[in-house]
């Protein structure tokens, strides 16, 4: 008998081999950004692609966010569908009137008659050690603004496919990509493996508590569910995926069963995602609560360089944990 081993993918060579798919599948996709295309990009998802499909869709850009985000926004009015890669959510913040004051607003503006198909990829989160300008979760801020959809994929999967679904909607659609993600590895996924970009999934089955997450901490809150397992806690996993519009009937439907939430983003406390989490279900569900609502989110700090800090700034299975066990015992 022989072994067959399954070919695996990482989280980075799928989003690459999504890139890819796209620009074979239609030539008005191209990709632009810093470093994108002699460099291979940042953290190497567009190594290749410029030898392939050369320099008029590959574009390495200026350092210039405002300038180059603009210049996709004004190519998808054009009828061109542009994948525009920031090399990290802090260096966005460059762009933020290009993304908040165009890009989300000009369908309105123009009475329907703008449509801005526009895919803005970035890096996000804390992990890598690279310091405060560089390594924080700040999804929720665009998750914030009507206009753009903002997709959070976790899995090798989700990675593979969510990129095509993004390019079809004729609206802005922001994708974030965990640093601590690329390198993560899979089984090869099948197209069957992603579902519609804008649902949640229930990543595992439990009675007693939801642990509802997204992208970076996602595999920490199942981790923690392995941990509470152990503990006869069943907790139930929910990757939230997209982070705008909300799969709220995925979410009231998992707490109506186990009566427990808790949130796990490692954005900030305040004004965070979570919190508009908690906000919902307790409007929603607030009778079939067992107890309050929680969340677990980074400390209220810029994310540190060493080591040790950055991990005690972000959240933690053991913190997961913990917490769950306090709202199961209140």
């Amino acid at each position: 008998m022989h072994n067959t081993v399954q070919e695996q993918l990482t989280y980075r060579e799928a989003m690459r081999e999504a890139i890819r798919e796209a620009m074979l599948h239609d030539t008005n996709v191209f990709l632009m950004g810093e470093d994108v295309g002699h460099y291979g990009g940042c953290y190497a998802v567009s190594k290749g692609l410029l030898q392939e499909f050369g320099e008029s869709r590959i574009i390495d850009t200026p350092l210039s966010e405002s300038g180059f985000v603009g210049a996709g926004i004004g190519a998808a009015m054009g009828g061109m569908r542009p994948i525009v890669e920031v090399m990290t959510v802090n260096f966005s913040l460059l762009a933020l009137d290009q993304i908040v004051n165009n890009a989300a607003t000009l369908r309105h503006m123009s009475g329907g008659q703008i449509s801005v198909p526009l895919v803005i990829r970035m890096a996000t989160g804390a992990g890598k050690q690279l310091a405060a300008q560089h390594s924080h979760s700040l999804e929720n801020w665009y998750a914030h603004v009507p206009g753009i959809k903002v997709i959070a994929p976790a899995t090798v999967a989700d990675a593979r496919y969510m990129l095509a679904m993004a390019l079809a909607d004729p609206d802005p659609v922001m994708l974030f990509e965990h640093v601590m993600l690329y390198n993560h590895k899979a089984p090869v996924p099948n197209p069957t493996d992603c579902p519609a970009m804008a649902q949640a999934v229930v990543r595992k089955q439990g009675s007693d508590i939801t642990l509802v997450s997204y992208g970076g901490s996602l595999f920490k809150a199942l981790e923690a569910a392995h941990v509470l397992a152990e503990q006869q806690i069943n907790a139930e996993v929910i990757d939230l995926r997209c982070l705008r519009p909300l799969d709220t009937e995925t979410i009231f439907a998992s707490v109506n069963k186990t009566h427990r939430l808790l949130v796990v983003d490692e954005g900030w406390r305040t004004g965070s995602l979570a919190g508009e989490i908690c906000a919902l279900v307790a409007e929603h569900c607030f009778w079939t609560l067992d107890a309050p609502p929680q969340r677990v989110c980074s400390q209220e700090v810029p994310i540190p360089y060493p080591k040790h800090l950055e991990e005690a700034a972000t959240p933690q299975v053991e913190q997961i944990v913990t917490t769950a066990k306090q709202i199961m015992y209140r």
